[in-house]
C-alpha cells in the first residue's frame, strides 16, 4: 500500500488532516521544572516521556505525527535513542511518521539519510521525510527512489513558513513547483513527492492550485499565526491533500501547568481535541 493510500486512509479513519508535532523542547518539557541538573540524559528521558505522551494522546486523533529532529538530536546518543523509541511506538500505534529532519546532499550522503529513515531496518523508521532541494534535483533522485520503492513519501521545502524564506524561495518557486508536480504524474491521486507550503504565506492557495497531485505538509498553524481558515483552504474538497501540522500549540501550554507536569498524555489529548475542532469550525 503506498503512502498517498495510507494517509489518505488514515484521514478518513481519524476524520481530520491534522498532523501533531513532536517538539521535546528542553525548557517547555513535562516534569523540566523538577529536574536539580538538566543534563542530556535527564533532559532525553523527558523528551522521550513526552514523544511517548503525544503517541498515546492522539493515536486514535490524528493521522500523523511530526518527530522534529533537531530537538533529539540536540541530547546526544541518549536523544538519538529516544528519538528512535517514539518513531517505533508511534508507528506501533498506527500513526503515520513524519520525519522532520530537511535533510539534503549530494550521492551516497543523501541514500544513507534515505537508509536511516525509509528502509523497512531503517533505525528511526518513518512513514515520510522531509527534504531539502536546494543542492539540486539529482540531490533528490536517492531520496525518490527509495521512497517509491518502499512505498514511503517526501515533503519537499518549497514556501516554508519563516518570515525570510521568500528571499531564496521565491526566486526558485515557479521552476520548484512544476518539478514536484511532474514527479506525481504517474499512479495514485496524490504522488510520492510532496511539498511543504506554510499557511502564513499569501501564495499559498495559489500553490494548492498548481500542485493538484501533490500532498502538502502545512506548517505555521496556530502558534506561528497561520489561521485554521488559510489551512482548510489547503484541503481538497475531498478532505484530502494536506496534513496540516500544529506543534507547540498542540503540546504545550501557554505558561507552567503542574496538570501538564503530572499526566501530560491526559493534557494532550484535550488539547488536540481543541485543535481539532478549531481546524475543523475555527
Amino acid at each position: 500500500m503506498t503512502f498517498s493510500t495510507r494517509l489518505s486512509g488514515a484521514i478518513v479513519r481519524t476524520g481530520t488532516p491534522l498532523c501533531v508535532g513532536i517538539d521535546p523542547w528542553a525548557d517547555r518539557l513535562p516534569g523540566r521544572r523538577a529536574l536539580r541538573e538538566a543534563d542530556r540524559s535527564a533532559l532525553a528521558a523527558l523528551s522521550l516521556r513526552f514523544g511517548l505522551a503525544v503517541v498515546a494522546a492522539c493515536a486514535d486523533l490524528v493521522p500523523a505525527v511530526k518527530p522534529q529532529f533537531a530537538f533529539f538530536e540536540a541530547l546526544g546518543p541518549a536523544g538519538m535513542t529516544a528519538l528512535a523509541e517514539v518513531c517505533q511506538a508511534a508507528r506501533a500505534a498506527g500513526l503515520l511518521v513524519v520525519g522532520d529532519a530537511k535533510r539534503g546532499d549530494i550521492g551516497s550522503t543523501a541514500s544513507a539519510y534515505a537508509a536511516a529513515t525509509l528502509l523497512p531496518d531503517a533505525p528511526f523508521p518513518c512513514d515520510a521525510l522531509t527534504v531539502s532541494p536546494f543542492l539540486g534535483p539529482d540531490t533528490l533522485d536517492p531520496f525518490i527512489q527509495v521512497a517509491r520503492a518502499q512505498q514511503k513519501g517526501l515533503f519537499v521545502l518549497l514556501r516554508t513558513s519563516n518570515p525570510g524564506s521568500a528571499r531564496w524561495q521565491a526566486p526558485v518557486l515557479d521552476d520548484l513547483t512544476a518539478w514536484i508536480e511532474s514527479q506525481n504524474a504517474d499512479g495514485d491521486p496524490y504522488g510520492v513527492v510532496g511539498a511543504v507550503v506554510g499557511a502564513t504565506h499569501r501564495e499559498a492557495s495559489e500553490l494548492r492550485g498548481r500542485l493538484p497531485r501533490t500532498w502538502l505538509l502545512v506548517p505555521g498553524f496556530g502558534a506561528q499565526g497561520g489561521s485554521a481558515a488559510e489551512s482548510r483552504a489547503l484541503v481538497h474538497d475531498t478532505g484530502l491533500g494536506a496534513l496540516i501540522n500544529s506543534s507547540r500549540g498542540a503540546t504545550f501550554p501557554a505558561s507552567p501547568d503542574d496538570a501538564y507536569d503530572d499526566d501530560p498524555a491526559a493534557w494532550i489529548r484535550a488539547r488536540v481535541l481543541e485543535t481539532r475542532a478549531e481546524l475543523a469550525h475555527g
